[in-house]
Formats: C-alpha cells, structure tokens, sequence
C-alpha cells in the first residue's frame, strides 16, 4: 500500500469538464471510523451540485466529491467497531467517494447484502438513507396507504417504489416516457405516470388521492402535490429540480389538515446517520440479502471518466450510475 491514491477533485465550480485526476494523500481514519479500499463509488445529483458551486461539503468533509462507495475495509480508526479487515462493506460517506480510498463512521457502513456484487452495493447507500429516512420514518407511511414518488426511474423512485411495495403500500409513480413508465410498474407501482401526457393529480385523487409524496422536483409540482394529497396527507420534499421558489395557498394546507416536510441527508449529524443505518440494517438488510428487492444500475465508467458520468446522469438514464474505482 503506497501513501498516496488516485482520486477526482473539482478543479473550479464549472460543468463536468473540471472533473479531474490526481494524486491525493490516501485519508487516515480517524475515531471510530474505517478505511475503505473502494471498488465502486456512487455518483448522484449533490455531487452535480457540489461540481457546479451550490452545495459545499460540511468544513469536518473531504472536498472531493462522491457520497456513497462499496469496497474492503482497509484499516480501522481507534475505536472503530463491528467490522473487521477485509469485511465488504457499503457506505455512506460525507464526501471522498471519487477516490481509491475514503474514509467513513463506521456506524455508516453496512455489510454488502448476500452475494451482492459490488458495483450494485455502490448504488444503495445514498439512495436507501435518503428514502428510508423520509419515506418512512419522517413520512410514516405503513401499509395500505397510497404512496406516490415523483421521478420513479432515478436512483431515489426506484428505491422508494420497490420499498413502498415491499412493506403493502399502494404506490404510483411519474416517469417522463411510456418506456420508464413500464419500468416503474415493473418494480411494484400500481400505475406508472407518464407526466407528459397524464395528469399525475387526476390520477392519484381518482385512486382516493395519496397519504404520502415524495417529491425532487419542487416549483410548480408543490401546489399541484397538495390537490393529489388525501385529507391528513403528508409531503415530504428531498430535492427542487425544478426550483424551491412557488406561491401556495396554505389555506388549503391548515383545512385540510396537511404536513409540508423535508430534509437533506448530508448535512445531519454522525448519531442521526447512524440511526438510519441501523434501521436499514434491520428492516431493509433482509429483503437485499434475500434478493426480493434490489438497486437498479443504468451504467458505470472508470474513475478517469468521472466527467462523462455526470453528464450521463445529468441526461437520460434509469437508476443509479456508479463509478469503477478499484473494480472487484
């Protein structure tokens, strides 16, 4: 083992083009953290934004980007518990991800399911976290209620249709083709959505209007989301591609007695993190392990080729994209 890794920093703020290779010092682990040798990282829409200027890792984070990666343990931190060197593990990271080797809390990383190949064990952790945390232990779905999550193709939709299904909701989904529409019902939606040509709202009140939305797309979609929400409802946002500006009569929100919510995951704290992968761990781990549900993977490139990932992401493609750093 050298001293030093390949790794891809963000040279300036700017498009894919300041996506660049170098050598990096590899990290030490600090407490209660561990080293991973990394296989695959993820590569996800904070990193676009972290690319381009407008989300900066926390001061304690590596700047290079890349929140999520599947590998080896490869030293242990003081106080580092409950894996061993060598164990295959998947990670939430606060950022390191684009490199041979990351740091992580140990209380982050969860055993890679099964035989679960690595690439695809790149490609829960971010996604896994966010919607399990929103999904169901802010948004309190249960099953028999009716769920609707916006953008059913992306790493988010594909994760939380399959895990809505999974624990008996009735789950609807928007998808932009007729192609990523049959995807979603693939996956366990009742009724995909093809936003192009339906209207998502007469849909899901037609169905008795939904308990729970998960939306990334803000803007225009939020007024539109309170008239698809039943009485009691709940939105839950994570994300504002289309802007997080809109003007909304909140009349309509305290008569019918609606919840407006939302969260980032990055930015919470090591014990609220930890939190969420033990749950994962415990409710979510079984169903991986077993294979009755799993990540979608639309593609992967080399590290060297990390500009073209995320433009592949920032085009058309269904599920998770994934970074090929050290391979199996």
């Amino acid at each position: 083992m050298t001293d030093t890794m390949r790794a891809v920093e963000i040279r300036e703020p700017g498009g894919p083009e300041v996506l660049t290779l170098v050598e990096r010092p590899i990290p030490i682990p600090g407490v209660g953290e561990v080293l991973i040798r990394v296989a695959y990282a993820g590569v996800n829409r904070p990193d676009v934004l972290q690319r381009a200027g407008s989300y900066a890792p926390p001061p304690d984070a590596s700047d290079l980007p890349g929140l999520e990666a599947a590998g080896r343990v490869e030293a242990l931190g003081p106080g580092a518990v409950g894996f061993t060197i060598g164990d295959a593990v998947t990670a939430l990271l606060p950022g390191g991800g684009y490199a041979e080797y990351a740091t992580a809390p140990a209380a982050h990383c969860l055993l890679v399911p099964g035989d679960m190949p690595l690439d695809r064990a790149a490609c829960l952790p971010e996604t896994f976290f966010t919607v399990w945390s929103n999904v169901f232990m802010a948004g309190g779905l249960k099953a028999g209620q009716t769920f609707l999550v916006h953008g059913g193709t992306s790493g988010i939709g594909t994760t939380a249709l399959q895990l809505a299904n999974s624990f008996g909701a009735r789950v609807f989904a928007t998808a932009g083709t007729d192609e990523k529409v049959r995807v979603c019902e693939e996956l366990g939606a009742e009724r995909g959505i093809n936003y192009r040509d339906e209207d998502y709202v007469s849909v899901v009140r037609d169905a008795g209007g939904a308990d729970l939305i998960l939306d990334m797309v803000g803007g225009s979609y939020i007024p539109r989301n309170i008239k698809a929400l039943k009485t009691g409802g709940r939105l839950q946002m994570i994300a504002f591609l289309g802007g997080p500006n809109v003007e909304l009569n909140f009349a309509e929100v305290m008569v019918r007695r609606l919840t407006i919510s939302g969260t980032t995951l990055r930015p919470q704290s090591v014990s609220a993190k930890a939190k969420i992968a033990e749950e994962l761990r415990a409710q979510v781990w079984p169903l991986l392990d077993t294979g009755r549900i799993g990540p979608v993977m639309d593609r992967e490139f080399a590290l060297e080729d990390a500009a073209e990932a995320h433009r592949a992401l920032e085009g058309d493609h269904i599920g998770k994209i994934v970074l090929r750093v050290g391979g199996e």
